[in-house]
């Protein structure tokens, strides 16, 4: 007798095979937060921007956070823990966090300076010679600050990506999935750099910054962030280097300084509340995608 066409188990079988044709709407979701953050890289990074891309990375990283929660992206990281693009994951989740931690202490280590420089300047105690004494310590504080930023911009072009998946593969979900956490990392890291970049008061130009990231990432989707106006951290510079060696009023000198302080002691706590809030997002990822593959 001729096998029936209605089957159950053929019927089953050709069921579990059936993928859905579009991506599930949280992915969705984070490409829209992902063309947002593409759109504000096309322009300038002054501090206001920079502080609204935060706030982006705050929204798209929540938004992966709950993609990490979700049936399909479990199945698929199970399905796929032998590949590399999974390793890469777990790579570019560290990577994410070192860089972040680096972008944290450069500010912890510019504000705690600030501060000590601020005391001695409301005391006015010891005179000239100690404010004098404190600036040049600041100074060489920001030395050291430039060199840990330079560092952690060298160890980002010391990495490349190879997050490509099998092209055997015909998931139209993991396909979706694979795509979207490369872009989110490349997205976030091009923004940390342009932090960074920010913090140290030197300029990114458009093509070195998007060779590193495409050295990183092997991907062209993503438009690069161009500084072309001078940081606050760079005025601040100028202000200090000034009052250390400027033969112009002296009171002059001092003003402009105390009001660079007072601006960017405000502009940093933004900033670190803005870090603060991403670090943790990204720890809780990191500790979704641990726990997804070991169990």
């Amino acid at each position: 007798m001729a096998a029936s066409p209605l089957n159950p188990k053929s019927h089953f079988h050709a069921r579990s095979k059936s993928l859905p044709s579009r991506p599930h709407p949280l992915i969705l979701q984070c490409n829209e937060h992902l063309e947002r953050l593409r759109a504000s890289h096309e322009t300038s990074s002054s501090s206001s921007l920079l502080n609204q891309k935060l706030g982006g990375l705050q929204d798209l990283h929540e938004c992966v956070e709950k993609l990490f929660q979700l049936p399909l992206t479990k199945e698929a990281l199970h399905h796929h823990c032998q590949e590399n693009w999974v390793d890469e994951l777990l790579n570019g989740s560290l990577r994410l966090l070192d860089v972040c931690t680096a972008t944290k202490d450069s500010l912890l280590h510019t504000k705690e300076c600030m501060r000590e420089l601020q005391s001695i300047m409301r005391r006015r105690k010891g005179g000239e010679v100690e404010l004098k004494a404190e600036i040049k310590k600041f100074l060489a504080s920001r030395k050291v600050v430039k060199k840990a930023i330079s560092k952690a911009l060298t160890n980002l072009k010391g990495t490349t990506k190879n997050c490509n998946i099998s092209s055997t593969n015909k998931e139209n979900q993991t396909l979706a999935l694979v795509s979207l956490l490369e872009n989110v990392e490349v997205v976030t890291l091009s923004t940390f750099q342009a932090l960074l970049h920010f913090i140290s008061g030197t300029t990114q130009s458009k093509s070195s910054n998007w060779l590193l990231v495409s050295k990183l990432m092997q991907t062209k989707k993503v438009a690069c962030s161009q500084l072309v106006d001078e940081s606050e951290f760079a005025q601040l510079d100028e202000a200090l280097q000034s009052c250390m060696f400027s033969q112009t009023s002296k009171f002059d000198n001092m003003t402009k300084l105390k009001n660079h302080l007072e601006k960017l002691e405000s502009l940093i706590q933004d900033l670190e509340e803005g870090l603060d809030f991403l670090f943790r997002r990204l720890i809780k990822i990191r500790v979704a995608l641990l726990n997804i593959l070991n169990h």
